[in-house]
């Protein structure tokens, strides 16, 4: 936690004061002043039917003063709101006036309209990479929360707005920076009392780390979450010099290899790696990610590496008015509760880093991390799957799946799964993060831990409206989120049957209503278990008609007794998974 003892270490390079209640940090630089109001919410801190209504605020905080030449702007992240200006004297107290002026009273005439805005920007981002690492890694809640759309834009009331800014917008979670020698005349930051509220606990959808998944052709992503110290800031500097060495200079898989440290709350950081590579050189790409890992672990590190590595951290303070540039940092540690170095102390835990500190962060990092590989697994790794699939089912009415006769909904008193050759994936309605709802009838729940069913009337057999009163009434309240009607083009409709491509791996079996695992049988099933049935009774007459005198027709008899075994092999599979033969 963050002292006034370690703010009072700043002086002679960083000052500190309060304004209207607000913490405020202040130092010069020459030029106009650059000002930033922090605020202690973001992503993180929402539910998922209520995702949105952070960046919402802001949106609606901002609005009054449109166009305008001043370098404003707002940001929201997963823990912190950020209000920030550039500009003279004046402009500054402007700006951060009108934004606490807004707080206070919202303008929720355009409610709708910054809603509208916020869906086309979300449209227009599109996803990278990494969005689904949050996912993975949280599930749908916390942190994992980044990897979702703002729900929030579609049902999120007037009330629920500006209760969300007057409990969380308020002087008591904020903190205040500001380029300058004194605190600019004129302020007027006036904001309800409230609390500092602590970062969000993290949930975890990841039962074993370190652990891998199947991402994009093309994109190599590496997480892990780090406690926050000198020696993993290094780390992560000395990670992404050695991947850019060698996957790009050596092995030439890459053209990009880098890594990155950021805090996630005030003992945490988030450690992310990334490399690119062409589809015939994705192997390559990974085997040489994880030697560079498993070489750090192991502490095979050059003083020359550590050297270059903490040098370009300790160049950070070889710049003018530094404490001016150090003010976004000690303010979103003031804010978070995060330890406050000058920059002597870091200077000193920067050169006290050695190989051992580097070898012991290398480690931390693999043992928590998560791999998305572009093409096969990474068993060989020694990581683990992430799981795709639920441990269990719930008992209910089956409706089968009118596009693949291995496919199953089943809709329970206590959640839905669905049933496929794979695996089950249920989300119960105690667990369930949200469910959003249409007005013809479909349904998509989503779970606490990231797990998703749609539930389309059209694409499941005898799902009536009862069955759909089900869900309505079982889904806790406030985790529903009513969508507009969607056009009838839209409306998923069953696609025409076809053949199973002879390249996919072989179906498992069919899963029953309590979770359990059992037999199909289909129409090739039938064939083959009456052709295993007639066969012996065509061998046995042959065998009596005295063909087992004959040198030859004994050799025949035992092909025939391999291929009765083989006919019965091929029925046993095709009852298990689906298929003549046993997937490799």
């Amino acid at each position: 936690m963050t002292t006034h003892e370690e703010l009072d270490a700043l002086d002679g390079i960083v000052r500190h004061t309060t304004v209207h209640g607000i913490p405020t940090l202040f130092a010069p630089r020459a030029g106009e002043i650059t000002a930033g109001l922090f605020f202690r919410v973001g992503h993180a801190d929402e539910t998922l039917p209520s995702a949105g209504i952070t960046h919402l605020v802001e949106h609606l905080a901002l609005y009054h003063l449109g166009l305008s030449d001043l370098h404003y702007n707002g940001a929201t992240a997963s823990t912190y709101t950020l209000f920030h200006v550039t500009g003279d004297e004046t402009e500054v107290v402007t700006y951060l006036n009108s934004v606490c002026t807004a707080l206070r009273d919202l303008p929720m005439d355009r409610l709708e309209t910054e809603k509208e805005i916020l869906r086309t920007e979300a449209g227009s981002r599109g996803q990278g990479p990494m969005s689904q690492m949050p996912l993975w890694r949280y599930g749908a809640q916390g942190y994992g929360l980044s990897s979702y759309d703002e729900l929030g834009t579609r049902s999120l009331t007037a009330d629920q707005v500006r209760h969300w800014a007057e409990t969380r917008f308020t002087r008591d979670n904020a903190v205040l920076f500001l380029t300058a020698d004194r605190v600019p005349d004129g302020l007027d930051l006036t904001l309800p009392a409230g609390r500092r509220f602590p970062t969000p606990a993290p949930s975890s959808a990841l039962p074993v780390t370190p652990a891998f998944l199947r991402g994009e052709d093309g994109h190599l992503v590496f997480t892990s979450v780090v406690r926050r110290s000198t020696a993993a800031a290094v780390f992560a500097e000395l990670l992404g010099r050695a991947l850019f060495q060698d996957l790009r200079q050596k092995g030439g898989y890459s053209y990009s290899a880098e890594a990155d440290y950021s805090s996630r709350d005030a003992d945490f950081a988030t450690l992310t790696a990334y490399a690119d590579a062409l589809p015939q050189k994705q192997d390559a790409a990974v085997g040489g990610f994880v030697d560079v890992f498993a070489r750090l672990r192991a502490g095979r590190i050059g003083q020359s590496e550590l050297d270059s590595a903490r040098g370009k951290l300790l160049r950070r303070y070889d710049v003018p008015d530094l404490g001016a540039a150090l003010l976004p940092s000690y303010a979103l540690s003031l804010l978070t509760g995060h330890r406050i170095l000058t920059p002597e102390q870091h200077r000193d835990e920067l050169k006290g880093v050695g190989i051992d500190d580097l070898r012991e962060a290398a480690r931390e990092a693999w043992d928590g991390g998560l791999l998305q590989v572009p093409a096969r697994g990474a068993e060989w790794a020694g990581l683990t799957p992430a799981p795709r699939f639920s441990p269990s089912g719930v008992s209910g009415t089956l409706h089968p799946s009118l596009e693949d006769d291995d496919v199953t909904l089943i809709i329970g008193e206590t959640g839905v799964t669905l049933s496929t050759p794979g695996g089950l994936v249920t989300v119960r309605y105690d667990a369930c993060a949200a469910m959003t709802t249409r007005p013809d009838g479909g349904r998509c729940l989503t779970g606490l831990d990231g797990f998703r069913i749609a539930v389309e009337p059209t694409l499941f057999g005898e799902v009536t409206a009862e069955r759909i009163a089900v869900l309505d009434k079982a889904v806790p309240a406030d985790a529903i989120v009513p969508l507009p009607t969607r056009p009838v083009e839209e409306i998923p409709q069953p696609r025409e049957r076809s053949a199973a491509d002879p390249r996919t791996p072989a179906r498992g079996p069919q899963e029953t209503a309590d979770g359990k695992r059992a037999g199909r049988v289909t129409g090739h099933f039938v064939l083959v278990t009456a052709l295993a049935a007639l066969w012996p009774v065509l061998l046995v007459a042959l065998v009596v008609n005295g063909i087992k005198d004959s040198a030859p027709m004994g050799l025949a008899a035992i092909a025939g007794f391999a291929l009765e075994f083989l006919l019965i092999r091929a029925a046993r599979n095709l009852y298990r998974t689906g298929q003549p033969t046993t997937p490799p």
